[in-house]
């Protein structure tokens, strides 16, 4: 008898439709699978043979055949488990075929009949949404994240037999509840707050730019100044993330299985910190699966590099694409996947191998070779691609032993939120968040400068010995600038501060 059961695939974080194809005829019993199935897949049929008996069901001793379409793309995952589960059941008549016409399957067995967790969830979901999809069964531990997607009749069962009496009846089941993004991003919290920060005033300032206008930003300054700390702070001033934002980080932290399950849904900006041991691959993403790396799990939120020169020359350079483009594209021999990869870069280090060169406080012990050596690890392609070049100095005790608190993170981020709104009115209806993504055209439009600022920023860039890219991110600096301030155009005093946040590199590069 033949069956024909419903159910998604993932390309990347990209869904599709999956077809299984279930054909029981007289032979002698086996179980063959067609389709391009990878090896999870293939292991199923041990699965689906002991949940079948373990689940109170006979498994069929005839000649099975398996397809899962369509055939000339390749699948994998375990989540099929449960979409041929009920395929060999409908097949064997202990199941009405009619019954699963209408219902799509995704979910891992165990050996004993339950559902297990399954990744790559939501973006299948999505898919299922924009298609007319009908009803679906996932496991129930994946219910918070089902309830990401509205529009959908989602039920989270959580065993074979309770699919069964699902598909017989449907008595006792109701669907998932959609969740409202809008109260979760705004109880959000990040921990660390700017209020604790002694002193750094400038460094503060900077930080707020680079929030409001999403640009990158390179703190470098002597080990104890608070450099770290200034990182962890920046998430908490960053604007609550919108549903869109939500739907996307939650995709990408559910195909690379990195979701926490309790949760089921990514509704503070990501902060990711790999170490500087890390490998490129890990960075950008790969292996086998062409899973997300680094660089996509941090998609809306902040990738912090803490000791920048540490991080090996390969691992640094390949976040040269995500950087200009906002994506990363893996090639592998069987696929080639494109994940987002729009974050902030911050990143932190010591400007000499002792870390006090160029410091007020602190004498430096390095020979000039030692500090040039050191900092060569750092790329010029690199550095110019980073907004803000921020100078961190020592604390002083006097600044330490102050028991006031300075300004909150709540406050700063009400600017940080005014400054992103006037940015959202003014790329309606285009895939740009903040000044950061602006291109050629809109640099023209929007960041026009009079007579001063045009001298200003011709002596700087002569002086300075700037290139194209710098130049052009001096001017969405200073758009930030003037946006903070509520400005409609950009004065030669916001030029001037965007210029001060990008020559410490020439002093310490030159």
């Amino acid at each position: 008898m033949f069956s024909k059961i419903n159910s998604f695939g993932l390309n990347g974080i990209i869904g599709y439709g999956v077809y299984i194809e279930i054909d029981t005829g007289a032979g002698l019993p086996s179980i063959e699978m067609v389709g391009l199935p990878d090896a999870a897949i293939k292991e199923s049929r041990e699965r689906v043979r002991s949940a079948i008996k373990n689940g109170g069901f006979d498994f069929p001793h005839k000649k099975m055949t398996i397809n899962l379409a369509p055939a000339d793309t390749k699948k994998e995952g375990s989540f099929y488990d449960l979409p041929i589960a009920v395929g060999v059941l409908a097949s064997s008549n202990q199941l009405d075929p009619a019954l699963t016409r209408d219902t799509a399957f995704l979910g891992e067995l165990s050996l004993d009949g339950r559902l297990r967790h399954i990744r790559g969830l939501l973006p299948m979901l999505i898919w299922a949404r924009e298609n007319g999809c009908g009803r679906i069964v996932v496991p129930k531990s994946n219910e918070n994240e089902a309830s990401c997607v509205d529009g959908l009749e989602v039920y989270a069962l959580g065993s074979l037999r309770a699919v069964a009496e699902f598909l017989n009846d449907g008595g006792g089941f109701t669907p998932v509840k959609p969740k409202d993004f809008s109260r979760l991003a705004s109880q959000a919290d990040y921990g660390e707050d700017f209020k604790y920060v002694r002193g750094q005033g400038f460094a503060k300032r900077a930080m707020e730019v680079a929030a409001a206008g999403g640009h990158n930003i390179l703190l470098i300054g002597p080990p104890g100044g608070g450099k770290t700390m200034l990182a962890k702070c920046l998430p908490s001033i960053l604007p609550d993330m919108t549903a869109r934002e939500i739907l996307e980080t939650t995709k990408i932290h559910s195909v690379a299985g990195a979701l926490n399950t309790r949760e089921g849904i990514v509704a503070a900006r990501p902060f990711r910190t790999p170490h500087h041991t890390s490998s490129a691959i890990s960075m950008t993403g790969g292996g086998v699966n062409a899973k997300p790396g680094n660089v996509s799990l941090a998609h809306n939120g902040v990738l912090f590099l803490d000791e920048l020169p540490e991080y090996s020359r390969s691992c640094l350079e390949v976040l040269r694409q995500p950087l200009e483009d906002g994506v990363i594209t893996i090639s592998r021999a069987a696929r080639s996947v494109e994940y987002p990869a729009a974050f902030m870069l911050v990143a932190s280090m010591n400007p000499c191998p002792c870390g006090n060169f160029g410091s007020k406080t602190k004498e430096c012990v390095c020979t000039p070779a030692q500090i040039t050596k050191y900092l060569s690890r750092i790329s010029g392609p690199l550095l110019d691609r980073i907004d803000l070049h921020i100078e961190v100095d020592g604390v002083t005790y006097g600044e330490l032993a102050d028991k006031s608190e300075a300004e909150p993170s709540a406050k700063i981020k009400e600017r940080v939120n005014a400054a992103r709104k006037i940015q959202q009115e003014r790329f309606a209806n285009r895939n740009i968040t903040c000044n950061a993504g602006m291109n050629s055209k809109d640099l023209r439009d929007w960041c026009a400068l009079d007579s001063r600022g045009e001298d200003a920023l011709r002596r700087a860039f002569e002086k300075l010995g700037l290139s194209a890219r710098a130049h052009s991110r001096i001017l969405k600096v200073a758009r930030t600038i003037a946006d903070i301030a509520g400005e409609p155009d950009i004065g030669f005093e916001h030029l001037s501060e965007a210029i001060s946040y990008r020559s410490l590199d020439r002093s310490f590069w030159r």
